[in-house]
């Protein structure tokens, strides 16, 4: 297959360092919660125990080091490792539980679990006392070390793996140098705004409440780089551009990476490739000044993607990689690289990735731990006009398992969508999700769940699926669900 002049030759690939995985790491005192009642009263039950004065005032006003520090300016110097045992005992015994979540605290581990980080906690507070803080008020952990200070919470959180730490004390910024992790500083605590940026905080907030936000943009630039990096790395690409939103996004970002000269996009034209979806993709890859090339591929040749089983796509994205491989060679591009994202590693039965991956397909976006909404979010900020289009998996993932797959089959959920859009759009009846299921002739219609009875109720809507040649149709209301047919795969094997 002749395609034309190669490309500039290939960058040999140097292995990108990407996205890391997310684990973010909180002091406790004063950023967590706010255990200043409990604080105050064990102090002044030492100080009766041991008529010792000592200004409660003034230690709540600078928590954050260890009690050995605190004790130090009230009590001999010989005294010091007795009365710091006999404080954790009565604070354990009296005051443990006399603690409360600081604003923002609850919402904070949530939006690091929104992004499927890990969280733990590296505080100076005695160990065992700071599991009883913990508890008390809820906090979602994976993970609890105590007893470290300073440059000891460092190594701690360098042993974890944290990317980011999270504290209120100058001294917390230090720990997350040490670790090399990015140090976020509530001023919260005894230190001001100005006093932990002057010690290098990457970022001072208000509070925990602007924790999410900041979390949010945080990890969209470090997955950008990451992306940018490894696509630098790769040098030049061949695009799997089927037109839809993650791939239409990752070939710009490639286009912005190594330029449009050093970029194809290639649309592979099969039977299970909707005929509306090609004439966008060609104005796409034209709109970034990159050519497209649209290789014939034949999945339809393939036993195991005719027969449909569970493991179709493997076949099929198989089918699309060996067709792929061949142009990257010829026109001396360094790699193929899928479009596959962050939440599909992590959706469960997804063979096609498995077939990819073993043909030496890369894939930027999901070694960047780039999600879908974050690629949603990036295309809008990018201004391409498929940042909110909506999924559109190849025909054949409309073909129940177990049916083979034929083109007569294919084309006939292709009209059948057709056909209800058109109708649905004179009824009025918007909506962003729109499937037709082929359950062995009968039709499965998905919508967005808001419009599935407008659309169960209406004759018109059935009528034109129905003309496209189904016997049946029925209204899943339910809704739209990506993969919603592997829903009966896992029925089958329960």
């Amino acid at each position: 297959m002749t395609l034309g002049a190669a490309y500039p030759g290939p960058v040999p690939y140097r292995s990108a360092s990407v996205a890391p995985p997310l684990v973010v790491g909180f002091d406790l005192d004063m950023t967590l919660v706010d255990a200043r009642a409990g604080i105050a009263s064990s102090w002044r039950a030492l100080s009766a125990e041991t008529g010792v004065p000592v200004d409660t005032e003034l230690v709540v006003s600078r928590l954050g080091p260890p009690v050995e520090a605190e004790a130090a300016h009230w009590f001999p110097a010989a005294s010091v490792a007795s009365v710091a045992t006999r404080y954790r005992e009565i604070y354990r015994e009296q005051a443990a539980t006399a603690v409360e979540a600081m604003p923002g605290a609850h919402e904070a581990l949530a939006a690091v679990r929104r992004h499927r980080g890990s969280t733990l906690v590296v505080t100076a507070k005695h160990e065992p006392n700071a599991r009883l803080n913990v508890e008390a008020v809820g906090l979602d952990l994976d993970d609890l070390v105590g007893d470290l200070w300073a440059e000891a919470k460092g190594h701690a959180l360098s042993a974890k793996g944290a990317t980011v730490y999270v504290g209120d004390h100058v001294h917390d910024v230090l720990g997350a140098r040490v670790a090399g992790a990015t140090a976020v500083a509530v001023a919260t605590g005894p230190c001001t705004a100005s006093e932990l940026s002057a010690v290098g905080a990457d970022v001072v907030l208000h509070s925990l409440a602007d924790f999410p936000a900041w979390l949010d943009e945080h990890l969209l630039a470090v997955r950008l780089a990451a992306l940018e990096e490894q696509l630098s790395c790769l040098g030049s690409v061949v695009v799997a551009f089927s037109g839809g939103a993650d791939s239409a996004f990752l070939l710009a970002a490639a286009v912005r990476a190594v330029g449009a000269d050093r970029v194809v996009a290639a649309t592979a034209y099969s039977d299970s490739l909707p005929m509306a979806e090609r004439g966008p993709a060609a104005d796409f890859a034209a709109s970034l000044g990159v050519r497209q090339v649209t290789p014939r591929t034949n999945e339809m040749r393939r036993e195991g993607y005719r027969a449909n089983a569970g493991d179709r796509c493997y076949f099929c994205k198989a089918e699309l990689v060996e067709v792929l491989t061949p142009i990257a060679d010829e026109l001396g591009l360094s790699a193929v690289v899928t479009g596959t994202n962050a939440d599909d590693a992590v959706a469960g039965f997804r063979p096609g990735i498995r077939a990819a991956a073993e043909r030496g397909a890369v894939t930027p976006l999901r070694d960047a731990g780039l999600t879908k909404e974050q690629v949603r979010e990036a295309s809008r900020r990018w201004g391409l006009p498929t940042w909110d289009k909506p999924a559109a998996a190849c025909l054949s993932s409309r073909i129940a398992y177990g049916i083979e797959v034929t083109p007569h089959r294919l084309a006939r959920v292709e009209r059948a969508e057709a056909a209800l859009r058109t109708a649905l759009d004179r009824l009025g009846i918007a909506t962003g999700n729109l499937r037709v299921r082929d359950l062995a002739g009968t039709a499965s219609i998905e919508v967005d769940a808001a419009v599935s009875g407008s659309v169960a109720a209406s004759a018109d809507a059935r009528d034109a699926v129905l003309a496209a040649g189904f016997d049946r149709v029925e209204v899943d209301h339910r809704g739209f669900r990506s993969g919603s047919m592997n829903e009966l795969l896992s029925a089958a094997d329960g």
